[in-house]
This record gives C-alpha cells, structure tokens and sequence, in this order.
C-alpha cells in the first residue's frame, strides 16, 4: 500500500469530531497530530505577522507625525532666522519711537509751566476760569498721569477756541469728560478733565520693578 493511501485511510477512519477533545490528542492518528501541529504553527505565524504588522503601522504614524512637526518647527525657525534682521531694525525704530515720545513729556518741575499755558490759552479764548485743580498723580508703569480738573465759563464758540488751542501745546495734554451747561444768559459752563503726563526717571522705574 502506496503512502498517499495510508494517509488516505487514517484521514477516511478518523472521526473529527475528537479535534474538540484534546485529551485523547495521544491517540490521533499520526497524519492528523500533523495536521494539527502544522495549522497551530500556521495560526501563530498569522496571529504575529498581523500584530507585529499593526505595531509597525503604528510606529510608522508616530514617526510621520513626529517628522511633520519637526518640518513645521523648522520652517518657523528658518522664518525667524530670514527675518531676525527686519524684526531687530523694527524694534530699534519703535524704541527711538519711544523715546521721541518720552522727550516731549514733562518733567514733574514742569507741570507748574504747563498749568500756565492752559491758564493762559483760556483766557486768551475769552473764557473766565472758576476752577483749575490738579488732582493726584496716577502712576503708571514708565510715566505719571497728572489729571487737572478745568471749570471754565464763556461762549460756545470760545469753548472750541480753548479746546484747539489745548490740543496745540508743544506738551502732550489730552481732554476727557466734557460736560457742558447754561448759565446766565448766553453764557455756558464746561467742565473738563484734562491729563498731562510726565515721564519716571530711570531711577524711579528700576525702583518700581519686582524683585
């Protein structure tokens, strides 16, 4: 009898139902313990391709995300580099901006001067002054505010004159809260709150700084 015809018959004589009972695998005949063996090995060769295949995809996304954030952080930084010099000369010209600003800012020994020229652009728009106060100094973090609180009395149109005649002084004053009201006749009050600023020394600002 030819091998192919043994392997035939103990195929033809096994009941396979027995490959559910595993404790009788000593009495399988030897084609089908085999058999067995081989599609046990076949399944684990299957089992580990596919997860180790499944492992490397995923590294392989980890790596691709990895490798496009590094790209973006590249092209920032080159971004950076081409434009260091740009962005140096741009800072050079907002401090000398800055300290052109600062220049045109009083001292605090000025502030009486600057009360003056208010006084005197008033009374040269035909306005009577009933009240000219300056109130607390408001510091702030390289300058000092310093509100002054303006009643004045006259005509609408001398109103316009003071107020242009502020905005032109050679120091920076700005004018808040306006609030105008009749009085006698054809004449008005307005009340106003005008700020001036003058600058820390340098000084003061290391002074200011936190520890």
């Amino acid at each position: 009898m030819s091998f192919f015809n043994v392997i035939s018959n103990d195929l033809k004589a096994f009941d396979w139902r027995e490959l559910g009972d595993f404790e009788n695998i000593g009495d399988w005949p030897a084609v089908v313990k085999n058999l067995f063996i081989a599609a046990v090995f076949l399944g684990c060769v299957v089992a580990g391709y596919f997860f180790d295949t499944i492992k490397l995809q995923d590294q392989q996304k980890l790596v691709m995300a990895q490798e496009a954030n590094l790209r973006i952080e590249f092209e920032q930084k080159a971004f950076q580099a081409t434009n260091l010099e740009q962005y140096r000369l741009q800072v050079e010209r907002m401090e000398e901006s800055f300290s052109q600003l600062l220049l045109q800012l009083p001292t605090e020994v000025e502030v009486p001067g600057l009360i003056d020229d208010i006084t005197r652009t008033g009374l040269g728009s035909g306005l009577e002054f009933s009240n000219l106060t300056k109130l607390e100094d408001i510091m702030q973090e390289f300058y000092i505010e310093t509100p002054l609180e303006i009643r004045v009395e006259g005509g609408f149109h001398d109103f316009g004159t003071f107020v242009s005649g502020v905005a032109s002084l050679d120091r920076i004053v700005t004018l808040h809260d306006f609030t105008i009201r009749s009085r006698d006749g054809l004449r008005l009050e307005m009340n106003i709150l005008a700020k001036t600023y003058y600058y820390k020394s340098e000084q003061a600002v290391m002074e200011d700084l936190p520890l």
